[in-house]
């Protein structure tokens, strides 16, 4: 009987290693999905609420207006309101009321009014602890066209971007 012998066992152990390697290697990796730039989203931000002040959708823009503790809209309950007013006798911020709310984003659907619009730049804003972002905004409005509006949007405590200040007064001619 013939002895059992290996003809080139040790290269193809070695070819059967390098294609393995890579294989096995892809099966252990991990893919991380980054969430989109703060830029585009706060644009989008940007995009929502001045489409909702041409509407005069004033909820949705009491939706989209805010700050880092959240959209404007957000009056809470009133138990939460009941303890917002007993901290805004210690320097914090009481509940708003929803009627108050509606009055404010309509001056300033009044003063967003447009024909047309054209987000040309945006740039971190310096010195803030939170993100936040200023998107400036090229308007044509009724009257005139109106270059580099700012818009300051933040990152809420709970993942919003929300437009936190506009620059009425630059629209409106005195900025």
């Amino acid at each position: 009987m013939r002895p059992f012998r290996r003809v080139g066992s040790r290269r193809t152990s070695l070819m059967i290693l390098l294609v393995a390697l890579p294989v096995a290697v892809a099966g252990c990796t991990t893919s991380v999905q980054q969430p989109p730039a703060a830029g585009v989203v706060a644009q989008l931000s940007v995009d929502r609420f001045l489409a909702a002040a041409n509407e005069r959708d004033l909820v949705t823009m009491g939706r989209i207006f805010g700050t880092v503790d959240g959209p404007i809209s957000d009056t809470g309950s009133t138990f939460g309101c009941f303890f917002k007013k007993i901290g805004s006798w210690f320097g914090g911020n009481a509940c708003r009321k929803q009627q108050d709310v509606q009055v404010q984003m309509a001056a300033i659907a009044n003063v967003l009014k447009h024909d047309d619009y054209k987000i040309v730049r945006e740039e971190p804003v310096a010195g803030r602890l939170n993100e936040a972002t200023r998107v400036y905004v090229n308007l044509t409005t009724p009257e005139r066209q109106v270059t580099d509006v700012p818009f300051v949007v933040v990152r809420s405590k709970h993942g919003q971007w929300l437009v936190e200040e506009v620059d009425l007064k630059k629209v409106m001619g005195g900025g």
